[in-house]
């Protein structure tokens, strides 16, 4: 295991290992014990993902992307509004029902 990047914080930590595992690279985030041993001030250095030797070259380049802010490496799912589309249809045919029941009574 390398350390493909150092987070300021256990939470950037756990999204960059997210967009990695999103990636295909199995990535682990590491130290999360010794963040808790500096309180309140601020733990800088503690948090890093970790990712097989092989996955290091890929793993940057992904890091490096993910600091510049690209979006060319996330994959693109076109079901992403599925769930939206069956709540509208479901809403929809909920106030039909609704109007129908009211109009009948």
């Amino acid at each position: 295991m390398q350390i493909a990047y150092r987070a300021r914080d256990i939470t950037e930590a756990h999204i960059v290992a997210g967009y990695l595992n999103a990636n295909g690279i199995e990535a682990h985030v590491g130290g999360h014990y010794l963040q808790g041993a500096m309180g309140e001030i601020g733990a800088a250095g503690f948090s890093n993902v970790h990712v097989d030797d092989d996955d290091l070259y890929r793993a940057r380049e992904l890091v490096r992307e993910y600091e510049s802010g690209g979006r060319a490496a996330v994959a693109s799912d076109d079901d992403d509004d599925k769930p939206d589309f069956y709540a509208r249809w479901f809403l929809l045919a909920l106030a039909i029902v609704a109007v129908v029941l009211i109009n009948a009574y």
